[in-house]
């Protein structure tokens, strides 16, 4: 037997699934077993390895043993030349275990292997390669010297970053997410120690087998998908706990008695430190919208109370006493967001009916309050009532600022719906449809081809040499890869390659009923899904006819500002004149073929292509643009094509079609 595989798992059935998958796949050219060591998992994982891997060896743990002592059962019963210790969170490429195989039998001096990791979203990840977690190495991590100089060869060795994450070389540490053991230095070396619950086994593993006189080699000839965190979840404060205590450990272990109280106590103080920082960082995001709010409210009123006493009081030479700003206003910013946070208005995503009904309940408790209070202290129902109006509006304003330089769009009242882009085809994308019809939620949904199928062709998008740009025209928020019909180092170079985009990476395993990591999603229309959310609702006709109407009518009071910036003065005000009137709407449908199968707008100034004036869009990317503007209307769509096409609102009819 050339290749033993060992898995460990804990209640990662899915994630384990699309592993055994990638791994069988990967080895099929290989003498090789796969050994699963289930640690008591509550899920399905047993049942599912039973079922759609009878081939795969399974040990089923009564318990949680932890992670070494998993591993050491599987090693104790395998048979291979070479073990590979692997995470279930991970998805092999095609050729990754032949590729490991062949570098360790070209080097006789390795010990252990370990390869290129990227996480879910395609970015490499630097635990691939480490350093040994010394006192001033270790210094350095804790106190975020590593993070702020990554490529500096005395702070930024914990992950080694001065080193080319491209090239082979050898290491002190390398990940257990995948770490490839020559048997015969485990003989020298011993198992992994069982001392170590769950992390820093992999550390100590790889410096006994260093110890032993062999080397450890970051191989980047071949990549891993890592789903870092699904299985373990770092970001508790438990995660910390257990994995610096695991650190003291390896020190007590290995260091001088000097040199291991030494880091003890380092690490002792990077638990208080990480832990206070958490406390901090949540109490700042927890926080941060109520200051926000109530630092915007309290100025809007300082510039109430001056614009009352100098306009409305100016004959009286009356003034508010100093008590007003000092303690009336704060009680009632208090009173207000109180009931904002009653109400919900803090939840996510926000929602404009909630913070109008927590302002509004807040402003009724003030004044029931106010009646009952003694004249010297009922300063002005006037200013209660202009204040909430300003409380609402800054409150307003302050979120959809934030969304616009955050997000480039506003979402109010609900979630934006996901905009989902297949990488597949044939059978196994239409399976993937099919599940994707019995989920309950919203999105948009493409299809784009390993193959060269062009745009409109049974039904695609286009073809995946294309996908930065459909990404780019579609606003794709979630790309899924059918496995079934693209090999794992496709669905890798696509999701290293688009690492700079927005996008969210899902893969559907291959006669799976699960989509990793992906949440649910609607159904599959002509060319995507669509959330029931037509422009001819009548609900919808009246949210653009009062988007058309309040959008006029700013322009019309602020026309000679506008006529300055806006090509074609004359053509501005025509337009503006026909929007009032009826006749025209600022945002509709490109004009092109097949333009009776969509629901009737009036003719527009603007429309869904004019948000890409740099691209030369084709015909069927036009109509699919106004098939999606009409499926799934949204006021905010109107507001940011006004924005981006800003200009463009004197033309008096939009370009030709292509």
């Amino acid at each position: 037997m050339l290749l033993s595989v060992v898995i460990v798992n804990y209640n990662v059935q899915y994630f384990l699934e699309q592993c055994l998958n990638s791994v069988i796949k990967s080895g099929r050219s290989l003498p090789m077993e796969v050994i699963v060591v289930d640690n008591h998992s509550i899920d399905a994982s047993v049942d599912m390895v039973r079922e759609k891997f009878p081939e795969v060896k399974l040990i089923v743990n009564q318990e949680n043993v932890g992670f070494s002592k998993a591993n050491n059962q599987a090693i104790k019963i395998s048979r291979g030349r070479y073990i590979l210790l692997l995470n279930p969170d991970t998805v092999v490429e095609d050729d990754t275990l032949p590729r490991v195989v062949g570098f360790m039998e070209s080097h006789p001096d390795a010990g252990a292997l370990g390869v290129k990791m990227l996480d879910g979203q395609g970015r490499f990840l630097p635990e691939s390669k480490r350093s040994l977690p010394t006192p001033g190495v270790a210094f350095c991590k804790v106190f975020g010297l590593s993070a702020l100089f990554p490529k500096s060869r005395l702070f930024g060795k914990y992950h080694l970053g001065y080193l080319d994450k491209n090239k082979t070389h050898k290491v002190d540490v390398l990940s257990g997410a995948f770490m490839l053991l020559r048997r015969e230095a485990l003989k020298k070396t011993g198992t992994l120690d069982e001392d170590f619950f769950m992390y820093g086994e992999d550390i100590d593993l790889s410096y006994r087998i260093s110890k032993a006189g062999y080397s450890n080699y970051y191989y980047p000839g071949t990549r891993i998908i890592h789903y870092k965190g699904e299985s373990t979840k770092k970001s508790s404060v438990n995660y910390v706990m257990v994995f610096y205590r695991a650190m003291i450990v390896f020190a007590q272990k290995h260091f001088s008695p000097k040199n291991a109280w030494t880091f003890s106590l380092l690490i002792r103080l990077a638990i208080y430190f990480r832990a206070g920082l958490a406390i901090l960082t949540r109490f700042v995001k927890r926080s941060f919208w109520p200051l926000a709010d109530a630092g915007l409210i309290y100025a809007g009123f300082y510039y109430l109370k001056n614009y009352w006493e100098h306009q409305v009081f100016a004959l009286q030479s009356a003034h508010y006493p100093p008590e007003f700003m000092r303690y009336a206003v704060p009680a009632y910013i208090v009173f207000w967001l109180s009931a904002v946070t009653i109400s919900g208005g803090y939840d996510r995503p926000v929602s404009l009916f909630k913070l109008v009904r927590g302002i509004g309940l807040g402003t009724i408790a003030i004044l029931v309050i106010y009646a009952l209070l003694p004249l010297h202290l009922r300063f002005s129902r006037a200013l209660i009532l202009l204040g909430s109006i300003w409380a609402l509006f800054s409150m307003n304003l302050l979120r959809t600022a934030y969304a616009l330089i955050r997000q480039g769009n506003i979402h109010f009242g609900r979630e934006a719906s996901k905009r989902v882009l297949i990488a597949g085809k044939g059978k196994e994308a239409d399976r993937i449809l099919k599940l994707l019809r019995q989920s309950g939620n919203t999105a948009f949904i493409g299809l784009v081809s390993p193959g060269g199928e062009k745009p409109g062709e049974e039904g695609y998008l286009g073809s995946f040499g294309q996908i930065r740009e459909i990404i780019d025209i579609y606003r794709i928020s979630e790309v899924i890869f059918c496995a079934g019909n693209m090999s794992s180092q496709a669905i890798i170079d696509s999701m290293h390659s688009l690492q700079d985009t927005p996008v969210r990476f899902k893969i559907a395993p291959p006669e799976s009923l699960y989509i990793i990591g992906s949440n649910s999603i609607d159904t599959f229309g002509d060319l995507f899904t669509i959330s029931v959310n037509a422009v001819n609702r009548t609900g919808n006709r009246r949210k653009k006819r009062l988007f058309d109407l309040v959008a006029a009518l700013f322009f019309l009071i602020t026309l000679p500002l506008q006529l300055l910036f806006v090509n074609n003065g004359r053509g501005f005000v025509k337009n503006l004149l026909k929007v009032l009137g009826g006749k025209k709407t600022w945002v509709g449908y490109h004009p092109g073929k097949n333009m009776e199968k969509l629901p009737p707008l009036k003719k527009s100034v603007l429309h869904p292509a004019d948000a890409f004036r740099d691209k030369k869009l084709e015909a069927a990317t036009l109509a699919n643009l106004n098939s999606l503007y009409a499926k799934d209307y949204k006021v905010e769509n109107d507001f940011m094509l006004c924005l981006k096409g800003y200009r463009q609102l004197g033309r008096q009819s939009p370009a030709a079609p292509l």
